[in-house]
């Protein structure tokens, strides 16, 4: 399979080392002007879609209104233009924190997926996303979708600071737990049962946890666990929202955390 990179547009100078947006086989990168133009279908009687850089917009505006800078975005499109799926780097609260905040954005014409937000991070020291899997923002193409878009992006906003210091004392937890190599072997095995996902990923998680592609990763930890389900799941940034929930239950279940 290959792999697309999508580098960022930059919104204003970063402050960090720049990130990518990995997009699977058969997605292309977008600007926003091609976003802006791209088609969007005639409504029915029961599916109202809704252009994708008004969803876009709509998030950014949210943000905006509540101090979030955004620092970054990159974009790109599937299925011909029907599947969209959006990255925003923000800046973070914590200057000394080891990642970079996102947000995804995603909207589909063809009744794939509700328009939503979802929050997420990013490690400074390579390209590896991670979203909560929680979907903060899922509004399906229904009547008034026009109207409520609107209030349900700023709420969901107002959750993403909830979610980011969670996430943080997430990454702690996960950081401070060793694990043996028969530990993370069983742990890996038992993602595949809980659907993280499917059995052809295991020797390349294995491999990965064996020989880490990046140097922080080495540490034998849950976090070294983690990043290296992350790094074999590059290329399918609309898979990762569900694929990190489900990581992330069986991880915090084995460091603890509620």
């Amino acid at each position: 399979m290959i792999t697309s990179v999508l580098e960022l547009e930059p919104v204003a100078p970063p402050q960090q080392k720049r990130c990518n947006l990995l997009l699977h086989c058969g997605s292309s990168a977008v600007t926003r002007g091609e976003l802006s133009v791209s088609h969007t279908p005639l409504p029915t009687a029961t599916h109202k879609p809704v252009s994708h850089i008004k969803v876009l917009q709509t998030v950014e505006k949210a943000l905006l209104q509540r101090s979030i800078v955004i620092t970054n975005q990159a974009h790109g499109m599937t299925h011909d233009g029907c599947r969209y799926f959006g990255l925003l780097e923000v800046r973070a609260h914590n200057a000394d924190s080891p990642h970079r905040w996102v947000v995804g954005v995603r909207n589909s014409h063809d009744k794939t997926f509700a328009a939503g937000i979802v929050a997420g991070s990013q490690v400074l020291v390579c390209d590896n996303l991670c979203f909560s899997g929680e979907i903060l923002l899922a509004r399906k193409h229904t009547g008034h979708i026009h109207d409520d878009l609107p209030i349900m992006a700023g709420r969901a906003v107002d959750g993403l600071r909830g979610f980011w210091n969670t996430h943080e004392h997430r990454i702690e937890a996960y950081q401070r737990k060793r694990l043996t190599d028969t530990r993370a072997h069983d742990l890996v095995v038992r993602a595949v049962d809980s659907g993280v996902c499917a059995n052809s990923y295991l020797p390349k998680v294995l491999k990965e946890w064996r020989e880490p592609a990046h140097p922080d990763f080495a540490p034998r930890n849950v976090w070294s666990l983690q990043n290296a389900f992350t790094e074999v799941f590059k290329g399918r940034v609309d898979l990762l929202p569900e694929r990190t929930m489900k990581l992330h239950q069986l991880l915090d279940l084995h460091v603890g955390l509620n």
